[in-house]
């Protein structure tokens, strides 16, 4: 089974090393950030040479999504442009604030 991973603030710092981790474990990654897109689009080359699919959104996702903030990612997941609906459930668990 494929999983897809989001990751808020992917684009630099500990964002960015944990989403680089998680493609090494096997997942694919939707990487969230509200600046960056230069950054952005670098980690999800690096994320490819792993083999893994990913893909950037600028969005505000804040440390904990709310639906109506998680609504636009999974539509992007769906869209015709990605093309990452696998015909499998899509599980959104929320963060934890810290």
């Amino acid at each position: 089974m494929c999983k897809i991973s989001l990751v808020t603030g992917g684009s630099r710092g500990l964002g960015r090393n944990t989403a680089l981790s998680i493609a090494r474990h096997g997942s694919d990654v939707v990487l969230t950030c509200l600046k960056g897109s230069d950054n952005a689009d670098e980690v999800v080359k690096e994320i490819e040479k792993l083999g893994r699919k990913a893909f950037a959104e600028m969005t505000a996702l804040g440390r904990v999504g709310l639906p109506d903030d998680i609504g636009p990612i999974i539509a992007s997941l769906l869209s015709e442009e990605n093309r990452w609906d696998n015909a499998q459930r899509i599980e959104v668990s929320g963060g934890q604030a810290i």
